[in-house]
């Protein structure tokens, strides 16, 4: 969030003159010194990535090597624009003390040659985006706060071809929480001040997380402004880093309420640099007062041919194509699964969709060469696209070796790549590029994924980057990072066909 333009907040572009650091590290005491509050701004500068994170062990308060202690301060100063000075000198305890986002600096790639936004490194598949808020603020209307998050999310879609769809239930692209204090990521926040708000990167999930502790407010001076911080936020949720250009929204200082705003070109062409130029018009206004708020568009779900799969919504497998389509086999049948129901004209028969395949298959999934396999009994089938790739079917024992028959589930796991098998109470890590491709370990307990489980009905990694296990009438999320369940809902908030 771009630091102020009022007042003492503003931040310049000044000469940058680095002070010569010595040759040769070593350690300076900072307790000897007149510096205030050394601990904190360690922990500031380790939190927003210009220290290690052992600086924010209390053991090692305000002993640093003096070499990284200079290193860390210029660096600050210089993505800030100050006079890189190597000293926290008042301009640059006046920056610190700003209210900004919780996101680190150093994140991603840039060229500073052409351009001053940075990139994290991984974006969303798709174009056609879902979110939904799953915990609103306090102080703030549900209807205000809901128009408001579309004004936002509308920022980065006037440029690009990306939409924003607003769910009530079941799973999104990304998922927006107010919260305060600890709230399950092990990034606590602070109170009112200090970080605002946070949101993981794509490859991360791309959920945001906003300090309810704030006094969040909406077209007025007063407190913190919820359409330019969301907007920012979004931006990381969308694969951007921070930007070292001041006018940018991305930078990461909040830079006070905006009564019109226009994204800045450094943003544009950084989000354009991810999803490409805008292809169509016209663009919404982001101007106050709101005349006529961008609201996010709602596809009303769609019944299905037959109505199986609402009745019982216990499937047989579940798997992403290799163009990124997601289907539910049941039976002899399939269904197309859009984000937030089952396409129209589904199902249809897996002896039409996939000529040569039988129905109740065990198992299925898309590796990264982007051919699909299935499962079922002691055989399994491979696919490119909708053709069989060969004479099949054949023996799992002959093409995965290591692996049993009458799979319950399987999935490519996006935490490292390979292939997961799950049957039972047990599952085994098949990695075809080594010999043999299971290791002696396996297979291992189903219960090492804490939260999961047996007798699955099917995984996989969905779209939004989340990794999915289903069972019966319910599914379970699973936070990667964690590796544990996060949540757990009835199937029928995701297939909303009833």
């Amino acid at each position: 969030m771009p630091q102020s333009r009022r007042g003492s907040n503003r931040i310049g572009h000044k000469s940058r003159h680095a002070t010569p650091v010595g040759a040769a590290p070593q350690p300076i005491d900072l307790r000897l010194t007149q510096l205030p509050h050394v601990f904190i701004l360690q922990m500031y500068l380790s939190q927003f990535g210009y220290l290690p994170a052992s600086a924010r062990n209390p053991a090692n308060s305000g002993l640093q090597d003096k070499s990284t202690w200079l290193n860390a301060i210029q660096e600050f100063q210089n993505f800030a624009g100050l006079n890189i000075t190597g000293e926290l000198d008042d301009e640059t305890l006046k920056l610190m003390s700003l209210p900004r986002c919780g996101v680190r600096d150093r994140v991603g790639t840039g060229d500073s040659r052409s351009k001053r936004y940075a990139l994290q490194g991984s974006r969303w598949r798709v174009k056609n985006l879902t979110y939904k808020v799953s915990k609103y603020p306090k102080r703030l209307k549900r209807v205000d706060v809901d128009a408001e998050i579309g004004r936002a999310f509308a920022v980065w879609s006037e440029d690009t071809d990306l939409t924003f769809t607003k769910k009530t239930t079941g799973p999104v692209h990304i998922e927006i929480k107010f919260v305060e204090s600890e709230h399950g990521d092990g990034d606590a926040f602070d109170g009112q001040g200090g970080t605002l708000a946070h949101a993981f990167f794509p490859v991360f999930g791309g959920d945001a997380h906003f300090d309810d502790a704030e006094l969040w407010t909406i077209g007025s001076p007063r407190g913190t402004n919820l359409f330019q911080v969301a907007a920012h936020e979004f931006g990381h949720s969308l694969g951007l880093s921070h930007s070292d250009q001041s006018s940018a929204l991305m930078a990461p200082f909040y830079r006070g309420f905006e009564p019109v705003f226009r994204l800045d070109d450094d943003d544009k062409a950084a989000i354009q640099s991810l999803y490409g130029k805008k292809t169509s018009q016209p663009k919404p206004s982001n101007a106050y007062p709101v005349t006529s708020t961008l609201r996010p568009s709602y596809t009303p779900p769609k019944v299905p041919l037959d109505d199986s799969i609402c009745k019982d919504s216990k499937i047989d497998t579940l798997f992403n194509s290799a163009q990124g389509e997601t289907y539910a086999f049941k039976g002899d049948k399939f269904y197309k699964l859009t984000t937030d129901s089952v396409e129209e004209g589904y199902p249809q028969l897996i002896s039409k969709g996939w000529p040569g395949l039988p129905g109740n298959i065990d198992a299925a999934f898309t590796y990264k060469n982007g051919k699909t396999y299935f499962f079922k009994g002691t055989q399994y089938w491979r696919f490119q696209g909708r053709q069989m790739d060969g004479v099949y079917p054949k023996e799992i024992s002959e093409g995965f070796t290591g692996i049993p028959d009458h799979l319950d589930a399987a999935m490519v796991w996006g935490g490292n790549g390979k292939i997961y098998f799950f049957k039972g109470s047990k599952f085994w890590r098949f990695d075809p590029a080594k010999r043999p491709p299971v290791k002696a370990s396996y297979p291992k307990p189903i219960s090492n994924w804490e939260g999961v489980p047996n007798n699955l009905d099917a995984a996989l990694k969905y779209t939004n980057g989340y990794t999915y296990f289903f069972k019966g009438d319910k599914y379970y999320r699973f936070h990667d990072a964690r590796f544990a369940v996060s949540q757990i809902h009835s199937i029928h908030q995701w297939i909303e066909t009833y």
